[in-house]
């Protein structure tokens, strides 16, 4: 009964272990044909889809869509009024800023004080006038010196709420630049961030001489591979706001079309100023 009884122990031990060599097996294959399948599917037709601060009121409602959608995005930052709080880059909002790092979002500079390029002047200098923060309104003459404390300032507010290390790159308010601003920036290791003609999806225009069906509408006929799109976290002149009206919607038809989103941290013609000042 004894011997019986081993034979029967060994025979299950068998059994189980063959078991188990077909489940990985099959594990094995399932995998190398997921693997397989998302080399087969990975998109070809990237887009990189970016975010300047504004009122912030629309913030939580872009993120869930963001989220919905699995898309991750690059914002440039500036600490600008806010609806809500001590600022776009205040204390109210950090813990957005936080969870918009976890979920794998990157973050630049939009400037500090949202400062406006006016004019080059002689001698490397240059007209700015700050849109927020204690010299609001006013024509400052400043040099690449104090341009680039402006850059560094948002991104290390932006490192300090987020403990993430932003990118080397800076968007100007209103995309206003010039060849020597642009040099200037890159002395202290900034590049400029524009976006493509069909990428400015219009959330700053006129709700009613650009209603969302119309941007919505332009924005799918028009976007092609490799566009950097630019939107705001909020237009205070904007009385029928973009976001998330079209937001969502422009997603899933650039979705539908074979379009992907990435940050700007994989974009080409960035990528490696990235990887050398990062």
């Amino acid at each position: 009964m004894r011997k019986e009884f081993k034979q029967i122990k060994k025979s299950l031990s068998q059994l189980l272990l063959i078991c188990f060599s077909l489940f990985g097996f099959a594990h094995s294959v399932s995998s190398h044909a997921q693997t397989s399948s998302d080399k087969t599917t990975a998109c070809k037709k990237p887009l990189y889809l970016t975010f300047d601060t504004g009122h912030m009121e629309v913030a939580p409602l872009i993120s869930e869509i963001l989220k919905r959608n699995n898309v991750r995005v690059t914002y440039f930052a500036a600490q600008e009024p806010s609806k809500t709080g001590d600022g776009s880059l205040g204390d109210t909002w950090a813990n957005w800023w936080r969870q918009e790092a976890l979920l794998g979002n990157t973050f630049a500079s939009h400037t500090f004080n949202h400062v406006y390029w006016q004019a080059d002047l002689p001698n490397e200098r240059f007209i700015f006038k700050p849109s927020a923060g204690a010299l609001k309104g006013q024509s400052l003459n400043w040099g690449p010196q104090e341009y680039c404390a402006e850059l560094r300032h948002a991104n290390q507010r932006l490192k300090e709420i987020t403990g993430v290390e932003p990118l080397p790159l800076f968007r100007a308010p209103g995309g206003k630049v010039s060849n020597q601003l642009l040099s200037a920036a890159k002395t202290c290791g900034f590049a400029h961030v524009d976006w493509a003609p069909a990428g400015f999806l219009g959330d700053e225009l006129s709700s009613k001489t650009f209603p969302n069906a119309l941007l919505l509408s332009k924005a799918l006929k028009n976007i092609k591979k490799g566009d950097i799109l630019m939107a705001h976290l909020g237009i205070w002149s904007r009385q029928d706001p973009w976001a998330p009206a079209d937001l969502e919607p422009l997603i899933v038809g650039l979705k539908e079309q074979g379009f992907c989103f990435d940050t700007l941290s994989n974009h080409p013609r960035y990528k490696e100023w990235i990887e050398e000042h990062h």
